[in-house]
């Protein structure tokens, strides 16, 4: 067997395991992902009645009577494939910890320690910033868009005709899916400046300097990625433009601490040479 051929077979083996490693690992995201999808599925119409709670919320802010809050669908298929869009959804979010820790497992081998250190509470970090940002909608936004959209409805009398809000399943539940996923995102900003800060891609000066431009980019993005009403637009841009504030400063964390490190492997190595003349001298 020639040299070419052996170095083919020796660099070959770790391609197979890192294959097979993939696979593995895919295997338990798929998976943990379908088992999730079937029990959403299972108790999607309980789901989606959670979200519609931010609807009856609307209803009262508006002065509205909200056990009459009516939904309707207007094809016989359409709140079939609502409840597939409910599974899928919650699916996503519940194997996410679980798809994160295979992702965590098939790169953790080829980084060093200090490195797998940071790389993990950013995982965490990053689920923990998408909950806030759902719960932010949840709780908030979406109960604000809907009044925001109730307020438009006409009653009837005096030449007046009666123009109500019926919501189809399928337009609610894109929308609030759609603010949540935007939010969840736009809440990932500071896990991303900060790993960028941290590998030397991005610095707290260069942030601080395209302020203007991130606000500006802030709400062009609120713009594409939200429905399109004012109130969700700044709701989404103002959040946005306080993450990038955020990023600033957690950047300029990075930094000083990366200082304080390199200070201390040349106290260290100042140290050692120090040490290591002292040592040489009365061998001389």
């Amino acid at each position: 067997m020639s040299t070419e051929d052996d170095e083919i077979e020796k660099s070959s083996a770790p391609l197979i395991e890192h294959l097979i490693e993939l696979r593995t690992r895919l295997i338990w995201s798929i998976g943990g992902f379908f088992v999730a999808f079937l029990g959403c599925f299972f108790f999607a119409k309980q789901i989606f009645n959670l979200l519609v709670i931010p609807f009856q919320w609307a209803t009262q802010w508006a002065g509205l009577d909200s056990s009459k809050v009516e939904l309707i669908y207007t094809a016989p298929q359409e709140f079939f494939f609502t409840q597939i869009k409910i599974a899928m959804f919650g699916g996503l979010l519940i194997a996410f910890p679980l798809i994160a820790a295979q992702i965590y497992k098939f790169v953790a081998p080829g980084l060093y320690k200090n490195e797998r250190q940071a790389f993990a509470p950013f995982l965490v970090a990053s689920f923990v910033l998408f909950l806030i940002g759902g719960a932010l909608v949840y709780f908030f936004f979406t109960p604000m868009v809907m009044w925001f959209f109730l307020a438009m409805q006409q009653t009837g009398g005096d030449g007046h005709v009666e123009i109500s809000l019926l919501p189809k399943v399928s337009e609610y539940l894109g929308l609030i899916m759609t603010l949540i996923f935007s939010f969840g995102l736009v809440f990932q900003l500071p896990v991303v400046t900060t790993l960028m800060a941290r590998v030397g891609l991005l610095s707290s000066e260069g942030l601080a300097d395209k302020r203007k431009w991130a606000i500006v980019i802030a709400f062009i993005v609120a713009a594409v990625l939200t429905p399109p009403d004012p109130v969700s637009q700044i709701g989404l841009a103002v959040p946005t433009i306080l993450l990038y504030e955020l990023s600033i400063i957690l950047a300029r964390w990075v930094e000083r601490d990366r200082e304080k490190q390199r200070l201390a492997r040349e106290a260290a190595e100042a140290a050692e040479s120090a040490k290591a003349q002292a040592e040489a001298k009365p061998a001389e």
